[in-house]
C-alpha cells in the first residue's frame, strides 16, 4: 500500500436531458449534456483491514454506511476485479447536496474508485475505470470524466461535448430530496399512452455550447424530468419564477431534483442572486458554482 490519498470529485447537471419511454430492464434511454461545477465532494482513502466507510459534512446523517453506499460498492468492485486483498477507510467530506438531483452519490462513487485505484497502485486507465463505473450507476461515468459531456444510452456512453467558456450557476437547494425512480416513474405516469421519439440533442443546444455566451446557453437549457420533479413538488416552480424574476438567464430543476439550478450572466450577477435567493424562504441553501470543471482527481497524497 502507499499513503493516504485525497480525491476530489465534482456535481454535475444536466444542461439538457431527453429521456425515452422505460426499457425492459427498467431503465430509460436517454440523451443529456453532462456538465461538472465546482461543488465538490472529497474522499480520504486510508490503508485498512476492511473497506469501511465514513463520512461528516452536508447531509451526513442521510448517507447510507452500508452495503447501500455507492463509493463502497465501488470499492468491493474495484477489489473484487483486481483480486485485491488490502481494504481502506473511505472518508467521505460531503458537500454535495443528498438526494438532490447533482449525482452526489455517483460522484462518490466514483472518486472511491480514483481514490482506492491510487491508495492500492493498480495504475488502471481512466478507460478501465469508467468501465468499473458503468456497472455502479448511470452516472458515475460521467462523475469520473467531468467537463461537458453528451451522454447516451442510460447516461453511462460518453463523448466529450465540443463546448467553449465557463458558466455562472447559482444552486438553491431544498430542505428534502426527491427519490429518482420515483421522479422517472412519475414521467412514465405523465406520458402514459404517448408514442414517444427516441431520446436526442437538437442541433440549437450544440450551437449553444459552443456559442461561449450565457444568453446563448440560458435561451436553449431543458430537462424532460423537469414536469414530474415539478409534479411530486410543486413548490419549485416558486422558486424557478423567484430566480427568473431576480434576473437569472435560466432556470430549471437539475437531473431528478430537487435543487434548481440558475444560469447567471458572469461572477457579479451570480453574486447578487445568490444574495436575493438566499434572502427568501423559498430555498434551504444557496451555492454558487462556475463550470466546466474537471472530473475525479487525486488531489495529493497525504500523511497519514
Amino acid at each position: 500500500m502507499t499513503s493516504p490519498v485525497l480525491v476530489r470529485v465534482p456535481a454535475k447537471i444536466n444542461l439538457w436531458m431527453s429521456v425515452g419511454g422505460p426499457r425492459a430492464d427498467g431503465f430509460h434511454d436517454v440523451a443529456t449534456v453532462y456538465h461538472a461545477i465546482s461543488l465538490y465532494d472529497e474522499l480520504h482513502a486510508a490503508p485498512s483491514d476492511t473497506i469501511r466507510i465514513t463520512v461528516e459534512g452536508r447531509g451526513a446523517d442521510q448517507v447510507p454506511l452500508g452495503p447501500d453506499n455507492l463509493a463502497s460498492r465501488a470499492a468491493h468492485l474495484l477489489a473484487g476485479t483486481m483480486g485485491v486483498a488490502d481494504g481502506v477507510h473511505l472518508h467521505i467530506k460531503k458537500n454535495i447536496p443528498v438526494a438532490a438531483g447533482l449525482a452526489g452519490g455517483s460522484a462518490d462513487a466514483a472518486g472511491a474508485l480514483v481514490a482506492c485505484d491510487a491508495l492500492w497502485n493498480l495504475g488502471l486507465t481512466r478507460e478501465s475505470l469508467a468501465g468499473l463505473a458503468g456497472q455502479l450507476g448511470s452516472d458515475v461515468p460521467f462523475s469520473l470524466l467531468g467537463g461537458t459531456a453528451i451522454g447516451t444510452g442510460r447516461g453511462e456512453k460518453l463523448t466529450p461535448a465540443l463546448a467553449r467558456g465557463e458558466s455562472q450557476w447559482v444552486i438553491a437547494t431544498a430542505s428534502y430530496g426527491l427519490s429518482t425512480p420515483a421522479v422517472y416513474g412519475e414521467l412514465d405516469r405523465l406520458r402514459a399512452g404517448q408514442v414517444l421519439p427516441e431520446p436526442f440533442i437538437p442541433e440549437r443546444v450544440m450551437k449553444a455550447l459552443m456559442a461561449a455566451n450565457p444568453v446563448v446557453l440560458g435561451a436553449v437549457l431543458g430537462t424532460d424530468l423537469e414536469a414530474a420533479a415539478l409534479a411530486l413538488a410543486p413548490g419549485l416552480a416558486e422558486v424557478i419564477d423567484l430566480g427568473v424574476e431576480y434576473g437569472a438567464l435560466a432556470g430549471l430543476v437539475s437531473g431528478s431534483g430537487p435543487t434548481i439550478v440558475f444560469l447567471a450572466r458572469d461572477p457579479s450577477h451570480a453574486e447578487d442572486l445568490t444574495i436575493a435567493l438566499a434572502a427568501s424562504d423559498l430555498v434551504h441553501d444557496v451555492i454558487r458554482a462556475h463550470g466546466p470543471v474537471p472530473g475525479a482527481r487525486v488531489v495529493e497524497a497525504v500523511r497519514a
